[in-house]
């Protein structure tokens, strides 16, 4: 499968032919990682794969997440959108950082409450991933809450085991 060329100059990559079905959970990338790992004090965020070059998180928001009393901290929301938008590396199997987030907060999102997130890839030029994503109230199509765009720099594999610690001669795969 080659890119998809679009009308602004960007390209789509194809979805990788070992991605992950529509509909099947993504598996958590790292036990340790704050968003989707199992740590404690984490976000617990889960994902499954979407159409296309989609994916559809959902954060459940607890007492743990606050920043005013009973709303979700604005840092721990951007935080599972930088979560779900890099999710998208395991449909196109490019390893990939963060290398720009804006989030619009547009309503609270209080306790108790679950932010449904649809992330999408946009379009590449060269190494840049462009993506978005849309947080919404309770349901798929619940109230906008939040909307994201990421922009995302790929990178190879040794950029991990250069930069991260205690990981000298470990083997990666992407998104194994």
């Amino acid at each position: 499968m080659n890119k998809v060329e679009l009308p602004d100059g960007t390209s789509l990559p194809p979805r990788h032919p070992d991605a992950p079905a529509p509909g099947v959970e993504l598996p958590v990338h790292y036990s340790k990682c704050f968003g989707c790992g199992d740590i404690d004090s984490g976000l617990h965020l889960r994902a499954r794969a979407g159409d296309g070059l989609t994916v559809d998180g959902r954060f459940h928001v607890t007492e743990h997440h606050q920043g005013a009393p009973g709303l979700a901290h604005g840092g721990l929301l951007a935080c599972a959108f930088d979560e779900v938008l890099g999710m998208l590396g395991m449909l196109t199997h490019i390893p990939a950082v963060t290398g720009r987030l804006e989030t619009d907060f547009r309503r609270p999102v209080p306790v108790g409450s679950v932010l449904h997130i649809r992330a999408q890839v946009d379009g590449v030029i060269g190494r840049r991933i462009y993506t978005s994503a849309v947080g919404r109230l309770n349901a798929d199509d619940g109230q906008v809450a939040v909307n994201a765009q990421g922009l995302f720099i790929e990178v190879g594999l040794e950029h991990f085991t250069k930069h991260g610690r205690g990981l000298e001669g470990r083997d990666f795969e992407v998104n194994p």
